[in-house]
């Protein structure tokens, strides 16, 4: 899996919309968020159209990816917000400028579709973090922005990879061991309802000896358990090398006891539970397709060198 060439202050990123149309308020407060970490904001059209619920019609949106991914100018990807869509572009999209073009590409929920496909298919890492018309029209929370800042901003020591070490929740929040061991591989997934939807598909999400990491919103237990099901019976949760369960709000890991210890519990998998990640705030950013250590009796999660 290859790691694309980190950010540097004074770096021009585009924000582009792939899924819901922006609240151009919220669009506009996120993008002084990113001038302010140091960025050159390059907000393409898609983030100013709407066509119904979607952020222009699907040529467009393809059109601002290609484009940003083709750009020397534009050193990096940021996605202004989820909603649905994304997984419309997916036979559109050319894989292999994508492939030739790696770059830094952040975005949460509905992004999940594309997370997988880049991948999986252009073998690059990319970054499950917050969205600057999601997540930072009101400044940011500044946990949420320092491990944003921390995964995807070079060092002078590391220009091309970011440093290593523990992948740690906000002071407070414990993560909590639902089966013992550890695993090592690398972590993938993103949000359990997309995932569940790519079965099937010409774009599902391979887990073989992967860490398969999962979060979700504003679902009811039963909902998250037929989701889960569903990767279970597909084969995802026994292929997967260890699991991570990140935010699911309003649901905690006590509401969802029957799903967590009946569905995923079994598969007797290193798992763990509480991950500060996802539709949730503070949140960490998670490098998808980066190597990790699971050590669930540790209680730990450990970046580790791309080989």
């Amino acid at each position: 899996m290859q790691m694309p060439k980190l950010l540097n202050p004074g770096d021009t990123v585009a924000i582009l919309a792939t899924s819901g149309p922006c609240d151009q308020h919220r669009l506009t407060t996120g993008v002084e968020t990113i001038k302010r970490m140091g960025l050159k904001p390059w907000v393409m059209e898609s983030c100013h159209t709407r066509h119904d619920f979607l952020a222009g019609p699907d040529d467009l949106r393809i059109r601002d990816l290609h484009a940003a991914f083709a750009s020397r100018h534009l050193r990096g990807i940021l996605v202004a917000r989820g909603g649905y869509g994304a997984a419309r572009l997916l036979g559109g999209l050319d894989y292999d400028l994508i492939s030739a073009n790696p770059k830094v590409f952040v975005g949460y929920s509905d992004v999940t579709a594309l997370h997988v496909v880049f991948n999986q298919r252009c073998g690059f890492v990319t970054f499950h973090g917050p969205m600057p018309a999601s997540d930072f029209y009101d400044g940011g929370e500044p946990f949420t922005v320092e491990a944003l800042k921390k995964m995807i901003f070079a060092t002078p020591q590391q220009p091309y990879t970011f440093r290593g070490g523990l992948l740690e929740n906000p002071p407070g929040q414990p993560l909590i061991t639902i089966f013992p061991g550890h695993a090592t591989g690398p972590i993938i997934g993103g949000n359990l309802c997309l995932l569940a939807a790519s079965i099937g598909t010409p774009y599902e999400v391979d887990t073989r000896g992967c860490i398969l990491f999962l979060e979700e919103t504003g679902e009811d237990p039963y909902r998250v358990d037929r989701m889960l099901l569903q990767l279970k019976q597909a084969g995802k949760l026994s292929q997967a090398a260890g699991i991570i369960l990140g935010d699911f709000s309003p649901q905690t890991p006590e509401s969802l006891h029957i799903p967590i210890s009946e569905l995923v519990a079994t598969e007797k998998k290193p798992t763990l539970a509480g991950l500060a990640c996802g539709h949730t705030s503070p949140s960490l950013t998670l490098p998808l397709g980066h190597n990790v250590l699971l050590d669930a009796n540790k209680k730990q999660i450990v970046l580790r060198r791309i080989p």
